[in-house]
């Protein structure tokens, strides 16, 4: 029997096993010490609802590369080995006792590995329904995932960063590495690059212009991007888009073409064909390169060498024309006969483009030095001017215009390794047969534990990780488990409140996180109500307020992360080296928080009221920059409800010796609720001392009977000089140094009195309070620069 009839026949043997196979665990899970072969099409892994499909896929003649695709008319999303395809004979992909997943060619050539280690003997690698490949232990700790590693395909809740990039395929049919790919510059802004054999360039977003003309900004560091399964595009660089069928859809995928277009496909099952719902670039390329290679670019087709002599060119005109790059002697306000002979002045110059600003209201020349990067958009104010030998008629460059569109070659590759030989006689192979049909049946005997592993494996896959877009960025959702891990089963306690405790971790990237875990009270709510408010904090953005990188919402856990302060909170600091703290540090941090709570007031989209504001929950970074923490749990207005009553809140929010007036006689909660508080942790910055504390002797005499606020009002009123109440009322740890800083202080403490009057229309807002601290920061600099 030949190798050919051998394998037709197993062939038809495994697809009247497919149902079984299908069914049963085997293509579920790949488990330690398992493979999936080339030479068997059944071994496939499938996605608990047969969404995607792994296992290898053919790219040419004798060749193959293990891939994920859609399973319904197939789609390839992510590939192993996309420039290094393995033969079609002995080669595996297997997950080996070490917990490394390896890839060999032919048995004999490694050609792909994970490069992971585990000493769990129940490592599994899966494939979820989101179409990210996982290699997993037991506990849910994710040690490698497809997902973190794309190739020309992103993925709905798939994270994109500055780690990853997409690179196009050479053609359709050539499925490696071509010259397009979209990554995230040193200048945190996404970009598309082509990188060719002979030129390099950046191409989108448009080069020439700067990044917030094309609605960029580069004033941020995650470099972060996401699209989520309705059609909505954000990035951490502005960018953001919706697609032209926005709305729940079973399909969807971001690519990188061969053409080096980004686009977005969208299909509403797999029976169906895919559609462009958004595109990158809707300017087509000028001129082909090679028509056979649409990855090499576009160019403009003539050779002849120029002449010296002017009156051996001629130019032809064409229209709405670009080659943008390659300018030299750029000429502002000039007429077109001088854009002419300014061109024809060197022997350089291949032509000019000739355009009207609009801004400036005049013509402005540039020749061109290269006619690279080229396009026809009837959008683009300006025109080319091209220059040509006289030997060449203008019929050729028209029969090149024309030529705008071909079609790709179909080839395929052919891949020359040798493999061991199959020197297995025709009766072996019998018996190999006879043992796969046993197997068959008795695969029928374990299909009653289908349900049971299919429930387990859909419970797990509810707790992957994804992502949440939002305003500012994008945030991480995590297990449970990966939580529970970083914190070392929850043991350093850094922080709690009323909310919850706040634990130190470190992340599997090992960034250093503060992690808090809400209370059940605070957490008793269904999933989506806790995204969305997780989704309003995670829109904040602002240098003030702490930064969140995440959340956990699995089963009835609910935890927020977040970036992880080295001085700890302004009461830890306070207690624990107050000399660190000298003046001008405590009033730097009573205008950042200052900043902070204006911002949330009336900066943001939606009205957010702190009700907390406290020492406890104002963060200080390694410089002592104050980062307002726990707005999260406040209550979230509307822009326009500018006051609301208090039985809105389910309780009373705040801390003792924080708390306004108006939480205890009932009264409209508005900001200025906030604003007293704020008024209470400057004082307490200032005297050193806790509201709720009382006296500490003769330095505080009479502070427990009368209380904070009227004990630093009734030495202001019975002092004989400003020198005289600011050093009763003074910490006595950090050392004033001169008058200056006396005024300064001095400042302080009288738009600190300001907020906590009882009256609240007499307080200031936090604008007007950031107003008046800037307002004598500035003076005080002027002053010292003097």
């Amino acid at each position: 029997m030949d190798r050919l009839t051998t394998s037709s026949l197993l062939s038809l043997i495994f697809f009247s096993l497919s149902l079984f196979r299908f069914s049963s665990s085997a293509i579920q899970t790949l488990k330690i010490g398992e493979s999936l072969s080339v030479e068997n099409p059944q071994d496939v892994l499938l996605s608990p609802a047969g969404i995607f499909s792994a296992g290898f896929q053919p790219v040419g003649a004798n060749a193959y590369c293990f891939a994920v695709w859609f399973t319904q008319n197939p789609t390839v999303v992510w590939t192993a080995n996309r420039d290094h395809p393995v033969n079609g004979k002995h080669s595996t992909l297997s997950l080996l006792k070490t917990g490394n997943l390896l890839l060999t060619d032919a048995a004999k050539f490694n050609v792909w590995a994970s490069d992971t280690s585990s000493s769990s003997s129940s490592l599994q690698l899966l494939l979820y329904d989101t179409g990210n490949l996982v290699l997993r232990e037991p506990d849910g700790v994710v040690l490698w995932q497809s997902f973190d590693f794309p190739t020309h395909t992103l993925l709905p809740q798939q994270q994109f960063n500055r780690f990853t990039r997409l690179v196009s395929s050479r053609s359709d049919t050539n499925h490696s590495s071509g010259f397009y790919s979209l990554f995230f510059d040193n200048d945190n802004i996404l970009r598309l690059l082509y990188d060719g054999p002979e030129v390099s360039s950046v191409y989108w977003p448009e080069p020439w212009l700067l990044s917030w003309e094309v609605g960029r900004t580069t004033y941020n560091a995650s470099r972060i991007a996401v699209l989520n399964s309705l059609g909505k595009f954000r990035s951490s660089d502005g960018l953001s888009f919706t697609t032209s069928d926005y709305g729940p859809l079973l399909q969807r995928r971001l690519k990188i073409d061969s053409d080096g277009n980004v686009r977005v496909y969208s299909r509403k099952s797999g029976r169906e064909d895919w559609y462009v719902s958004w595109q990158a670039i809707s300017k087509p390329c000028f001129q082909r390169k090679n028509a056979s290679d649409w990855s090499l670019g576009c160019e403009i087709k003539h050779t002849e060498k120029f002449s010296c002599d002017q009156s051996e060119s001629y130019f032809v005109h064409l229209p709405y024309v670009d080659f943008y790059g390659y300018d030299r002697d750029y000429t502002p306000n000039t007429t077109l006969d001088h854009c002419f002979n300014l061109t024809l002045q060197s022997c350089d110059y291949k032509g000019f483009q000739y355009k009207f600003s609009v801004d400036d209201g005049y013509f402005k020349c540039f020749p061109k030095t290269l006619l690279m990067n080229g396009y026809i958009s009837p959008d683009f104010q300006g025109d080319v001017y091209l220059r040509l030998p006289k030997t060449t008629p203008s019929s050729s460059l028209e029969e090149s215009l024309q030529e705008s569109s071909s079609v790709c070659s179909n080839q395929t590759i052919e891949l020359e390794r040798e493999y061991v030989k199959d020197h297995q006689n025709g009766k072996l192979k019998l018996v190999v047969l006879f043992v796969y049909g046993i197997g068959g049946i008795e695969m029928i005997c374990v299909v009653w534990v289908w349900g049971f592993l299919r429930r387990n494996r859909r419970e797990s896959d509810s707790q992957t990780q994804g992502y949440l877009p939002v305003g500012s960025g994008i945030l991480r959702k995590y297990s449970y488990s990966e939580l529970k891990k970083a914190t070392r089963g929850f043991r350093k306690e850094i922080g709690r409140g009323g909310g919850g405790i706040v634990y130190k971790g470190e992340l599997r990237d090992h960034r250093i996180a503060a992690i808090k875990r809400l209370n059940i009270n605070e957490a008793n709510q269904g999933e989506e109500e806790f995204l969305a408010e997780v989704s309003n904090i995670g829109m904040l953005n602002h240098m003030n307020l702490i930064k969140m990188w995440g959340y956990c919402a699995e089963g009835k856990h609910r935890l927020l992360v977040y970036e992880f302060m080295e001085n700890g909170s302004l009461a830890e600091t306070m207690g624990s080296k107050p000399h660190a703290l000298d003046f001008n540090t405590r009033f730097k941090i009573a205008l950042g928080m200052a900043r902070g709570l204006a911002y949330l007031h009336e900066e943001c989209l939606e009205w957010i009221l702190h009700c907390d504001v406290k020492p406890q929950n104002i963060l200080l970074d390694s410089n002592y920059e104050p980062k307002v923490a726990d707005f999260g749990l406040s209550k979230l207005l509307k822009r326009d409800d500018f006051e609301f009553d208090k039985s809105k809140f389910s309780r009373i929010r705040g801390t003792r010796g924080y708390m306004a007036p108006e939480w205890v006689f009932n009264l409209p909660i508005t900001s200025k609720v906030d604003v007293y508080s704020y008024g209470i942790v400057v004082l307490e910055m200032v005297t050193g001392t806790n509201p709720t504390m009382g006296g500490d002797g003769s330095v505080r005499e009479g502070m427990m009977q009368h209380g904070l606020v009227a004990w630093v009002r009734e030495r202001r009123s019975k002092a004989s000089s400003k020198a005289a109440w600011l050093k009763q009322i003074m910490d006595p740890n950090p050392m004033i140094e001169g008058s200056l800083e006396l005024d300064k202080m001095e400042s302080l403490v009288k738009v600190a009195l300001q907020c906590v009057e009882e009256d609240k229309d007499t307080r200031p807002s936090m604008r007007h309070v950031v107003e008046m601290l800037q307002t004598w920061e500035n003076h005080s600099e002027i002053v010292t620069t003097c």
